[in-house]
């Protein structure tokens, strides 16, 4: 019987996944708005302010006046769950690109057959940096309430912290597709 030429279901959708993640990941990670801040007391009501974990933002919405680098006088930047997204986001997302380059390598559509043990290893590498990218976004979620803030002001979750979860997400499932590859190198002992 000789070996098939198609590459596996569960490597094709852990390569579609996982880039998608990291998209989506990057974007959670430099985009400064995993917070948003409204109707904050002795500003204008169409008056908004963007927490990131690396900068913040004002936005006057009715005329589009966007100003960043805003300081930071509540001690926001200090606070645990910022400082720990600060350290485990760009972490998750050199962890996706090994993981990926990994699995380019193991996949290997150019060859004959793909390198199981390494794609399956590719797949444990993106799932630990799905879940490096899950835990800041998780925390800060958790902590969305409690970090300093202006007074008065209504909180919403960001679209940054959302894309951060989503990426998160789409990165432990292409890793775990991408780990079915073990599967084969069980069988062939």
């Amino acid at each position: 019987h000789l070996p098939s030429m198609r590459t596996p279901t569960a490597m094709i959708v852990g390569l579609v996944l996982c880039p998608c993640g990291l998209l989506l990941t990057f974007t959670g990670t430099v985009a400064p708005n995993w917070r948003q801040v409204s109707h904050i007391s002795d500003q204008p009501i169409d008056f908004v302010l963007e927490q990131g974990i690396w900068d913040m933002c004002s936005e006057q919405r009715s005329s589009h006046d966007r100003l960043c680098g805003q300081a930071d006088e509540l001690g926001y930047f200090e606070q645990v769950p910022v400082r720990v997204a600060q350290g485990m986001m760009p972490t998750s997302l050199a962890f996706t690109l090994l993981g990926l380059v990994m699995a380019a390598l193991g996949v290997r559509c150019w060859q004959k057959e793909p390198r199981h043990l390494l794609a399956g290893m590719a797949g444990l590498v993106l799932l630990v940096s799905g879940l490096l990218s899950l835990v800041p976004a998780s925390w800060y979620t958790h902590e969305l309430w409690t970090l300093p803030a202006p007074a008065g002001g209504t909180l919403i979750a960001g679209y940054s912290l959302v894309l951060s979860y989503l990426g998160s997400c789409l990165e432990i499932l292409g890793g775990l597709a991408l780990t079915l590859s073990f599967h084969h190198c069980c069988k062939e002992r």
